[in-house]
């Protein structure tokens, strides 16, 4: 109670004196009272009970600048004499100055004395165990796009389990169709954890969405995307995509990528049809004819279900983006605030294992690539190619995910700039914003 008087005391006189206070420290304050998720743009999304002593006093001070007590009398209200015409109609008891200068002296060094108490305290403190982390938060959600074969590698081979399982943390997954739907989840704090294109994280800060880019892939699989038509359909190019309907899902990379080859082409998204609609939905669409192209993130690992996707290339990352496709389009790692701030020892486990699983994928694709080149070779009929099977070998000793770096925020920073140039998001987006991505140069290996 003592805390809501003293916010609405300090928003009164906010709204009184035109002070206009950072949002984040509004924000925090209040959310503070009301036990909600704390705003990402405060530096620290938990407060310990120093800090929260500390706000109560910052609080105390905009409620004494207020009402001053001077002599046992009560002063006028500042906003009195802020709005006041003259200043003779303004009169204090003696000794108001003075006590409001000794305030204001007492005020910063109770503000500096908590903060040395706080830094002090958290330094003696020991560092808290993973065990003790999971103790505290007991069940973890991940969730993941259908096909991302690194989490289904790392479900499948059960490494978090080894991991988190016997200390007692109940791991749950989630799959989703796309990564705009993974990251609506993510702000609501249905999951944890996650991982899939970038282009998604700019629509969902535009639109105030609770996440944070903690890690990028340091390969992205740019030969999953592509621009599908039917197998008897009359378009053969780019070009020809003008006035057709084209189907995508809306916010994901294929957006990007659909804006990207219409550019390329000389055609303004004005110019076609958009057919928003996750992937599954819209199968059967393109197969009966409903949709003329359809813009496809093909699955990464191949099952039976995913080779039957109909239909033929006019286009893929290569031909559109370039030599800079893989920066262009980054798959990015999610999570939520609270396991940034709160349980930074599971996040860390979860992008360690993260990092075998990639590990273990790039080890059987060389040796699935060893296997064809050894069965070519005897009879003579395919030759794999040797840089391919170096590449392979190279990255099989190096870690699938790395902090995010500049090139990444580059990229994101261009797609962000250009969905805004088109209206297609209202107002413009910093990636940047440390509120929303994590910098760090940690490895996550063991």
């Amino acid at each position: 109670m003592c805390l809501r008087l003293q916010c609405y005391i300090s928003w009164r006189f906010h709204r009184q004196c035109k002070i206009h206070w950072p949002k984040p420290v509004v924000l925090m304050a209040a959310s503070s009272y009301r036990g909600e998720r704390r705003h990402p743009g405060w530096k620290c999304f938990t407060i310990s009970r120093y800090r929260k002593a500390l706000l109560i006093v910052l609080a105390s001070a905009a409620s004494l600048a207020v009402i001053a007590p001077a002599n046992g009398q009560v002063a006028l209200p500042l906003s009195a004499a802020i709005t006041a015409k003259t200043s003779q109609q303004i009169s204090y008891p003696p000794g108001t100055t003075l006590w409001l200068f000794q305030y204001a002296i007492a005020l910063i060094l109770g503000v500096f004395f908590l903060a040395a108490f706080d830094r002090i305290v958290s330094r003696r403190q020991s560092p808290e165990s993973l065990a003790k982390e999971v103790s505290r938060l007991r069940r973890l959600v991940i969730g993941y796009p259908e096909g991302m074969i690194i989490f289904e590698q790392l479900c499948s081979s059960r490494l978090l389990e080894k991991r988190l399982a016997s200390l007692g943390l109940v791991i749950e997954w989630r799959q989703y169709p796309s990564a705009s739907s993974l990251l609506n989840d993510l702000s609501r704090g249905s999951i944890h954890f996650c991982g899939g294109g970038g282009t998604a994280s700019i629509f969902s800060q535009a639109a105030h969405h609770f996440f944070i880019r903690v890690a990028r892939e340091k390969y992205p699989d740019i030969d999953s995307e592509a621009i599908l038509v039917p197998l008897d359909s009359t378009i053969t190019n780019l070009r020809e995509l003008r006035d057709k309907r084209i189907a995508f899902d809306e916010g994901s990379s294929a957006h990007y990528v659909l804006v990207r080859a219409l550019e390329s082409a000389g055609i303004s998204l004005d110019e076609v049809e958009p057919c928003m609609l996750p992937q599954r939905d819209v199968l059967p669409l393109f197969v009966s004819g409903i949709v003329d192209a359809w813009v496809v993130w093909m699955p990464y690992s191949l099952t039976d279900q995913r080779k039957s996707y109909p239909g033929r290339s006019i286009g893929n990352l290569h031909s559109i983006l370039g030599d800079k496709a893989s920066h262009e389009v980054p798959t990015l790692y999610y999570a939520v605030p609270e396991l940034v701030s709160d349980y930074p020892r599971i996040l860390k486990v979860i992008l360690e294992e993260l990092n075998e699983a990639g590990v273990l994928i790039n080890v059987l694709r060389l040796e699935d690539r060893m296997r064809q080149q050894a069965s070519s070779e005897k009879d003579n009929v395919y030759a794999v190619d040797k840089s391919e099977l170096e590449i392979l070998r190279q990255r099989s000793l190096e870690r699938s995910l790395v902090p995010i770096d500049e090139p990444a925020l580059i990229s994101l920073q261009q797609q962000a700039n250009l969905f805004h140039r088109l209206g297609i998001i209202e107002e413009k987006v910093n990636v940047r914003d440390s509120s929303y991505t994590l910098r760090t140069r940690q490895n996550w290996t063991f």
